[in-house]
């Protein structure tokens, strides 16, 4: 007998059917994987993300908020939106200089990605003059780039191509059928145009949604479905847990099981293996022990930085701690 063992040998890796990337799901396959026994699905979700991905490998972006508050449309859980009385104040667009200090300080603490959001319904072309300057400059740092900026136009979309965007975000936030109860002031429609648009310019895309809105398990099953079928899978899914904030309508929401998130992720694996499934917002409020269980659910991605646009996140020295853990490496 060898005097080492490799750790195969000992723990063999799941003998699964592979899971082939489709664009067919059915609502009902959906609410299947839901519904199977919680060791089940997580155990098929973490086959499928070896297919593509290092388990213990785990990208990290950063997020920054380049302009603040004032936003016209009525989310129903965004503290941005002008019409809601929060502590969030509406502010100009950041210098382009101020920007690229944070992105240079996302850097050094060791983030591949910088995300820039703006709290726009969609950009004037003026307004894009700077954001593409932001891009650029971002870039040259040698970090990948992601806007959201909200709805953007065919040649709005090829301008920040141009510029260098690898990522554009843009949620789908919900369900189809749930949807008019989050948002009113834009429609489902607009927001798969402007993933066409982003698409069609040559940018990656981002795009996921949030759990935890009062939606029933038929709508999240109903989003994920949205995401799968596209003709191509977004490259990133976040998966949000919604944080509640004083003076929007969802203040008061309950908050969701922990379990149903994570079968949230789990499904979102299963149904696109080759997307990157971001830990989104919420992490602030979760336990060591239910990010573990979204890590071993394929969640792949999170975002470092105190903030999250305009609510909490954890510290980065937190994460290094979490990660030395559970023996996972942050990385590009």
């Amino acid at each position: 007998m060898p005097d080492t063992m490799e750790i195969n040998d000992i723990h063999p890796a799941p003998h699964l059917d592979s899971e082939s990337i489709r664009h067919d799901w059915t609502r009902d396959e959906a609410l299947a994987l839901f519904a199977l026994p919680f060791n089940d699905l997580i155990y098929r979700a973490q086959a499928a993300h070896r297919q593509y991905f290092d388990a213990n490998a785990v990208q990290m972006s950063n997020l920054l908020s380049v302009k603040t508050g004032g936003c016209p449309e009525d989310c129903a859980y965004c503290p941005q939106a002008a019409r809601y009385d929060t502590d969030t104040k509406a502010e100009k667009i950041m210098d382009v200089y101020d920007v690229l200090s944070e992105a240079k300080a996302a850097k050094a603490g060791g983030a591949t990605r910088f995300c820039m959001g703006a709290a726009w319904r969609n950009p004037k072309d003026s307004d894009l003059d700077k954001i593409c300057t932001m891009v650029s400059e971002v870039r040259d740092l040698g970090m990948e780039t992601c806007a959201t900026l909200g709805m953007v136009t065919d040649s709005q979309a090829e301008r920040l191509s141009a510029a260098g965007l690898d990522y554009y975000n843009h949620n789908i936030d919900t369900s189809e059928a749930y949807y008019s109860e989050i948002i009113t002031t834009r429609t489902y429609a607009d927001r798969l145009d402007t993933l066409s648009a982003v698409r069609q310019a040559g940018m990656k895309v981002c795009c996921g949604g949030i759990v935890g809105m009062g939606e029933s398990p038929d709508d999240r099953a109903a989003m994920l479905v949205t995401l799968a079928t596209l003709a191509e899978h977004p490259e990133s899914v976040p998966v949000n847990m919604l944080v509640t904030v004083e003076g929007t309508p969802l203040s008061e929401t309950p908050k969701l099981d922990p379990i149903e998130f994570v079968r949230t992720i789990a499904v979102a694996k299963i149904m696109m293996p080759a997307s990157v499934i971001r830990l989104s917002a919420g992490r602030e409020e979760m336990s060591d022990e239910l990010q573990a269980l979204c890590f071993l659910a394929g969640a792949g991605s999170i975002f470092v930085g105190p903030r999250l646009l305009t609510t909490p996140n954890p510290g980065r020295d937190h994460d290094d701690i979490l990660f030395e853990r559970l023996g996972i490496t942050g990385t590009q």
